[in-house]
């Protein structure tokens, strides 16, 4: 009894621990200016708004100075709907907490082998506590915070659905759904498909099917307006030359050449890495790691993806989980470590400082390097956990 009470205190501090840790970033996006704070969300809502008020949810943009278009497939409008009925001060409180819950389960779920192993059993809550810290000032996470994004939500949904040891629903429903929200996470059908899971595929592609006609039935304008017209518009994410795409193409297109020399490279490319990361996610999942398996799939959905922002690397949680594996191995936490520092820092900023320098040769070739650093960073972890890792598992 005396043991069970002293481990709830211990799960209660830690997560005051956690609170005062991540309370200066909340703080720090909360009260940005109203036209800059939480601006994904204020699309999400805006797309759930339209659709309540018989609008053409794809036709509207959110206010001056922003001017974002609802991007998203038109079932995530209807979703959002409920963010549409809060008010927006309890929307931005409501989406910051669902964040960190959605931090919390990947952390746990990507350092569940370490935080259960033989070293870290008796500190689990401190040694968790340090984890959601850690993860929380990655720089793809903060950008969850600072912009209200939904992708650390879409990475717990996944992990979840692959690595849940006794889930209470049909393995393959979470997938589904991230899937019919944002479609990048369409890449664990590939993954489901040809590591022959095919309970759990025919489950995810069902709900994904349901979740994406759906819209056609209830609100069929819309959804007409997204698959022909917006979806094919890459221009309505943004500037795809901008620094945060760190996708292959957006490293591509920073080089300006010629569109059609850039499209066959982004192919040719995108097919390699592919075979690459797919063969490795399978390799991975057949050894009996899920977690790697998980990890390399995850930055599929970045880096084959026409655009992929700086916030969509949230993936990076999970491949820091991979690397740790059971905490054992020195190697692998120092690895881990130096990694966890790259996602840190804002590299690819400084990049953009290095070109705007005009130094001969450095700005025009290391800075266009360094402004691509995460991308290159992406490739460079799946080779790792494609290569390195399981020779290090051997060493162990």
């Amino acid at each position: 009894m005396i043991r069970r009470q002293w481990w709830a205190w211990a799960w209660a501090v830690a997560a005051l621990v956690v609170m005062a840790a991540v309370a200066p970033l909340v703080y720090t996006w909360l009260t940005n200016p109203d036209d800059q704070r939480l601006v994904d969300l204020d699309v999400y809502r805006t797309g759930g708004q339209m659709l309540l008020e018989g609008r053409r949810v794809y036709d509207y943009f959110t206010p001056a100075p922003q001017l974002l278009p609802f991007t998203y497939p038109p079932i995530a409008a209807m979703l959002a709907a409920v963010l549409a009925k809060m008010s927006w001060e309890t929307a931005q409180w409501v989406w910051t907490a669902g964040i960190f819950v959605a931090l919390a389960v990947t952390v746990w779920l990507s350092f569940r082998e370490a935080l259960n192993g033989p070293v870290v059993r008796k500190y689990v809550p401190w040694a968790f506590a340090a984890l959601m810290i850690a993860g929380t000032y990655l720089m793809p996470i903060r950008d969850q915070v600072r912009f209200g994004q939904v992708d650390i939500m879409l990475v717990a949904l996944c992990l979840a659905d692959c690595v849940a040891r006794r889930p209470w629903w049909p393995r393959g429903f979470l997938i589904g759904l991230a899937t019919a929200v944002k479609l990048t996470p369409g890449v664990f059908l590939i993954y489901l498909l040809i590591t022959k899971q095919w309970r759990t595929f025919f489950m995810a592609s069902f709900v994904a099917g349901v979740l994406t006609l759906l819209p056609f039935a209830v609100i069929p304008q819309d959804a007409s307006d997204f698959w022909f017209s917006a979806l094919l518009d890459p221009e309505r994410l943004g500037s795809n030359a901008a620094t945060t795409n760190q996708s292959i193409r957006g490293m591509l297109i920073r080089l300006y050449m010629p569109e059609l020399v850039t499209t066959a490279m982004w192919l040719g490319i995108v097919a390699v890495v592919g075979w690459y990361g797919f063969r490795g996610a399978r390799d991975a999942y057949r050894a009996g790691d899920q977690l790697t398996a998980v990890a390399l799939v995850g930055l599929m959905a970045v880096l084959l993806s026409p655009v992929a922002w700086i916030h969509h690397l949230a993936w990076v949680v999970v491949v820091l989980g991979a690397i740790v594996g059971d905490g054992r191995d020195p190697v692998r936490l120092r690895v881990a470590a130096g990694v966890w520092l790259y996602y840190v820092v804002p590299i690819p900023w400084w990049g953009v400082s290095l070109k705007a320098a005009e130094i001969p040769v450095v700005s025009l070739v290391l800075g266009k390097i360094v402004q691509n650093g995460f991308g290159l960073g992406a490739l460079a972890l799946v080779w790792m956990l494609v290569s390195w890792l399981p020779k290090r598992r051997e060493i162990a």
